[in-house]
């Protein structure tokens, strides 16, 4: 047993990951502006965990606006600490108690915010529109007109609900307006619905709907449905010089080709992933790789076609693929998750080390989940973590034993808690350590490599 705690320490401490406690009760800090934050060489982030804004996947700290920030603050030489509010209204109130340096997610820009504040940095503008799938263009709706006479599905009490009502009353009634609770589904669950043809319609601000449809393709996000609404990063009054430095590299950096690249991973990379059984390239081969599989899966013990339904997966054996997320090589392995393996991130593209480092990486794994009896159920938490990162798995099955699942138990037990970490409620509590997570994907990852893995055993003759 100590063995083991000394492994899942030594582990978590080679993952550097910019989250900080929220529950720490620490003295109330002073209010600093830029010249005291290059004396200090560090600036403390107050963001709302979401897929746009912040996020840990992989074992690294990722989103739209912390890779911005990232950008901002590596340009002045600073350390990023990060701090989480539970709600969005506890952005503005964590910033006015001193808690942090600058809100570095949107929120919305209004008059009585300026009173307090001082919106700088990144600045967009969003609008509600209706998500609807692009089936063919006589079924697409095309004015808000449209809309009578249709079901739209809305989380109840939301900002896309209210807009609903009113674009209801201003149309002299006729929208089917259908509520759905807001401890059931998100608006990103309703868009994905609306994709897998569930329901037909839902609203969601632009900027989540363009990135979801890097996740769904073929959703028309074509009508808007409000006036557009500005929203911005904000610091603290008392910080304008910060606010200025903000402005001005905002200013300057957003056309470049690192500010676009960052833009186009989250917006427009597809996401989806190689979810359909590979082609066996012979009755006794599945790939070009296949040698290099079974001699690698022998320190593991491992059947070599489960490993090369991991590569299929990550990157259906292109050396060369590189994910929206930054992993790449035949095996999909992270910078990071490289670097700690004895890796050289820059020699992922080489097929015998990437299988080399992703079997210490999943020997490591195997460690952890030693206690496992069950050999089937390991495997599942194994190819978990390896897609998700460990943090997450252990906040999954921290859930579980709080909600009386099974926390050795993949499907309908610790599966069914990850989907919860996308809910405030279940990211927020005490017995998660790593915030918000997107859990639909790796449930999607262990099944399609486990279902591909069967298929290969089954198909042909490949022996072990």
């Amino acid at each position: 047993m100590k063995s083991k705690f000394f492994i899942v320490v030594l582990f978590l401490a080679s993952m550097t990951i910019p989250y900080s406690c929220r529950k720490d009760k620490l003295p109330k800090p002073a209010i600093r502006d830029f010249d005291q934050l290059l004396i200090d060489k560090e600036i403390t982030a107050i963001t709302f965990p979401g897929s746009i804004s912040y996020f840990i996947y992989k074992g690294e700290a990722m989103g739209y606006e912390y890779e911005l920030l990232e950008d901002f603050a590596s340009s002045y030489g600073l350390k990023i600490n990060v701090k989480i509010a539970e709600n969005e209204t506890r952005l503005t109130e964590m910033l006015l108690a001193g808690e942090g340096d600058l809100i570095a997610c949107k929120i919305p820009v209004t008059n009585k915010l300026k009173k307090k504040l001082l919106y700088c940095g990144r600045e967009s503008v969003n609008e509600q529109v209706l998500v609807q799938k692009s089936i063919s263009r006589d079924s697409i709706l095309k004015d808000v007109t449209d809309m009578i006479g249709k079901e739209i599905w809305v989380v109840k009490g939301s900002r896309q609900y209210h807009r609903l009502v009113n674009l209801n009353q201003e149309l002299g009634g006729g929208i089917i307006i259908r509520e759905i609770g807001i401890d059931t589904v998100t608006v990103e669950d309703l868009i994905g619905m609306v994709y897998a043809g569930e329901i037909k319609y839902t609203i969601s601000d632009y900027d989540i709907a363009k990135l979801n449809r890097t996740y769904y393709p073929k959703l028309d996000l074509a009508l808007r449905i409000s006036h557009p609404q500005r929203s911005s990063w904000a610091v603290n009054r008392s910080s304008p010089l910060l606010a200025e430095v903000l402005d001005q590299w905002f200013s300057q950096n957003k056309n470049t080709p690192r500010y676009q690249a960052i833009m186009k991973r989250y917006f427009e990379m597809s996401k989806l992933p190689g979810d359909e059984p590979a082609p066996v390239l012979s009755e006794n081969r599945i790939s070009l790789y296949d040698d290099l599989f079974k001699k690698h899966s022998k320190t593991i013990g491992w059947d070599w076609r489960l490993l090369a339904s991991i590569a299929y997966q990550e990157s259906k054996f292109d050396t060369l693929t590189v994910s929206w997320a930054g992993a790449s090589g035949l095996m999909g392995l992270m910078p990071g998750t490289a670097r700690a393996h004895g890796l050289d991130p820059e020699l992922r593209v080489n097929p015998e080390r990437s299988i080399r480092a992703s079997v210490k990486y999943i020997s490591e794994l195997k460690k952890i989940f030693s206690d496992f009896t069950n050999e089937d159920e390991k495997i599942k938490f194994i190819l978990a973590s390896y897609n998700a990162g460990l943090g997450h798995i252990f906040d999954g099955q921290a859930l579980a034993r709080k909600l009386g699942k099974d926390p050795q138990t993949w499907d309908k037990n610790v599966e069914e808690c990850l989907k919860l970490k996308r809910f405030p409620e279940y990211y927020n509590d005490t017995v998660c350590k790593f915030g918000y997570f997107r859990g639909t994907e790796t449930i999607n990852y262990v099944d399609h490599v486990v279902e591909r893995w069967h298929y290969y055993q089954k198909k042909g003759k490949n022996k072990k």
